[in-house]
């Protein structure tokens, strides 16, 4: 058996770490026999130097039977088992969106979602901003759940993928986020653990991206995909646009409040809405609930506009310990600021450039985000009425509403975002919101 230092110094000095080392440093993770310092000196190793594609398999087949691996064949389940992940954006919430889309046309959701990482928002941060919603269950309740509603979104469980829990935690805080052999084992050790049929990965590309390149997201997905794949489940991945925020809002309340309005009145930023229902149609191609993208799409499209998505929600927030009518009334139930403060530019103009990461930075530092990995988060944070990309500003169109506990956090995040925006007198177009598609590793 090697010691944690050993394995650590391989990776350190630009070799290969065979196959059972790797198993034994996760194993050694999962039992909190490897320290923390541990896990940052080989987070940083592999960030500086990569690994070989036998090594990402290897870290990925540890760290996913590091914990309990579920199987949901006994369930008998009329539909496939489907999920969705993002690889983290400002202001991306389409899982909020897109579970009870996909549950509501006959795919079984069981989403294992993760916190804030990095400038980024986190799933359950969002979620945790639900009055009573549990979103870490234990494994019995989130089957039910999965089984009853059709979805779940929940974090991970002691027992799913602990060794990432560890790993992914100190990751966040120790500037190791932007490694493809990490992401790509953290995301498929969690998906794995789930059990899935089937893995749509949204890989986002840009200035609030952790790949900000268009080739360095191109490399990830095909990681992904390949590593997806070759492990036995369905993987494919689509590269969406990150060089704005997605939708008017950024933060964690204000995030769920903008998806219940979009579940309530089927309408709202458009961009939000079109990434959402180009995943979700891969994830109904990919489970065999349609033969075609236009015959998924009008299923979706029905759904969202029927209302059937929304009680889908609600009923998932119901089962897990949340309000059932929380579509309805999520204004009655989500924490609000204690000072909203609108952000003027310094002159008129159209919005022609974002730097995303620093509006994700802006609503970390109003306490929407962590940065040490112990922080509490103030929900009730962020920002509304973001501009996009082609939209004029000036007197009386702001930046966006900062949503702040006190006057100077306010003022911090409004000169920040004054900075994050660049402006020009002619009108620019916004690129696309979904870019390309990429399957089995091409």
């Amino acid at each position: 058996m090697r010691l944690p230092q050993e394995i650590i110094r391989i990776k350190r000095d630009k070799g290969v770490v065979p196959d059972e080392a790797i198993a034994e440093f996760v194993d050694g993770v999962a039992g909190d026999r490897v320290s923390e310092g541990q896990i940052a000196a080989f987070t940083m190793a592999v960030f500086l130097n990569g690994m070989e594609p036998g090594e990402i398999v290897a870290l990925t087949r540890a760290m996913t039977h590091s914990g309990t691996v579920l199987n949901w064949a006994g369930e008998n389940l009329p539909g496939p088992v489907l999920d969705k992940h993002s690889t983290g954006g400002v202001g991306d919430k389409t899982s909020l969106l897109l579970a009870p889309l996909v549950a509501a046309c006959g795919g079984f959701v069981p989403m294992i979602s993760g916190r804030g990482l990095g400038h980024t928002g986190g799933t359950l941060d969002k979620l945790d901003s639900v009055p009573g919603y549990v979103t870490q269950p234990d494994l019995d309740l989130f089957r039910k759940v999965v089984c009853e509603a059709g979805a779940a979104i929940i974090g991970q469980t002691e027992d799913l993928a602990p060794a990432d829990k560890r790993i992914y935690a100190v990751r966040d805080v120790t500037a190791t986020v932007e490694s493809i052999p990490l992401i790509t084992a953290s995301i498929l050790s969690k998906k794995l653990a789930a059990g899935l049929d089937a893995l749509v990965m949204d890989v986002k590309t840009g200035s609030g991206a952790f790949m900000a390149t268009l080739e360095g997201s191109r490399a990830l997905a095909r990681s992904i995909t390949r590593v997806g794949t070759g492990a036995g489940m369905a993987t494919r991945a689509l590269i969406t646009d990150m060089n704005q925020v997605l939708g008017p809002t950024a933060g964690n309340a204000v995030e769920v409040a903008e998806c219940m309005e979009i579940l309530r009145d089927a309408q709202g930023d458009q961009r939000l809405i079109d990434v959402t229902i180009a995943l979700a149609v891969e994830m109904l191609l990919a489970g065999g609930l349609a033969e075609t993208a236009e015959e998924a799409q009008s299923k979706l499209i029905r759904a969202l506009a029927s209302g059937a998505a929304a009680e889908r929600f609600n009923a998932m927030s119901r089962a897990l310990g949340g309000p059932g009518d929380i579509v309805e009334r999520a204004a009655s139930y989500l924490p609000k600021p204690v000072i909203t403060k609108p952000v003027f530019p310094d002159r008129e103009g159209f919005v022609a450039g974002v730097d995303t990461r620093a509006v994700g930075l802006a609503v970390v530092a109003l306490g929407g985000g962590r940065i040490r990995a112990d922080q509490k988060i103030d929900h009730s944070v962020g920002l509304t009425q973001i501009a996009g990309i082609g939209e004029e500003v000036g007197p009386y169109r702001p930046l966006a509403l900062v949503h702040a506990a006190d006057e100077n956090a306010a003022d911090r995040a409004i000169d920040a975002i004054k900075l994050a925006f660049h402006l020009s007198q002619e009108k620019v177009a916004a690129g696309p919101a979904v870019i390309e598609a990429v399957t089995e590793g091409g």
